[in-house]
């Protein structure tokens, strides 16, 4: 199946409508919390709900490559705008965790960033998830030459931190965890086999033209 292809002159345009379209949830959320609408701990239930979704744009981010391989759907121009979501989802989640969690209580933050693992995994995830953001832009692209690729694989070591922050984050692992986890871990592992691979099917066409 081919999908319709959209036309250029709407490229920059269906990338702005994608970063809107990211914000709804977090936003959406928010004025719910604020207005008492949420059942339960608004808190809680936000920050999780950033969480989520932060890995949700990590997953997509890197889904980007294996669709254009396997599919042949070539949605590159939205990889940039899917994490940058990520990151600013992640750190929505920390700055809902530092000041509507803990109140800036640093003590008791930077306790549980040392104690509490899954809290610290969370940390470097968007300690490396800095840079690379910082770095989204066609600038960095040209300045860094190919140091640039060699910084953005970072992005798998960051949705592997945010599953495994996903799973150590509650008393026991669910479907709802282990379908991320096995995404990331899917995605990953593609990402180990794809030049061999691309090689064999690139040799395999090479074969079908030669005879």
């Amino acid at each position: 199946m081919v999908l319709p292809a959209l036309p250029r002159r709407y490229h920059a345009a269906s990338i702005w409508a994608l970063y809107a379209l990211g914000l709804v949830p977090a936003v959406w959320t928010f004025y719910l919390g604020a207005t008492g609408q949420l059942i339960g701990n608004p808190v809680k239930i936000f920050e999780h709900l950033l969480g989520i979704w932060a890995l949700r744009f990590l997953i997509l981010t890197l889904a980007i490559a294996p669709l254009r391989d396997l599919a042949g759907i070539n949605w590159v121009r939205y990889r940039r705008a899917l994490g940058l979501l990520a990151f600013w989802y992640v750190a929505m989640h920390f700055l809902t965790y530092m000041v509507l969690d803990k109140r800036l209580a640093f003590d008791v933050i930077v306790e549980d960033i040392t104690k509490r693992w899954f809290i610290t995994i969370g940390m470097a995830a968007l300690v490396m998830l800095i840079p690379l953001a910082l770095t989204s832009n066609s600038w960095s692209i040209r300045r860094l030459g190919t140091g640039w690729g060699k910084l953005h694989r970072l992005i798998y070591a960051v949705a592997a931190a945010g599953a495994l922050h996903f799973c150590l984050a509650v008393k026991v692992v669910g479907p709802e965890q282990l379908i991320y986890a096995g995404l990331v871990a899917v995605l990953i592992g593609w990402r180990l086999v794809r030049h061999r691979f691309m090689q064999r099917r690139r040799a395999r066409r090479l074969a079908e033209v030669g005879s």
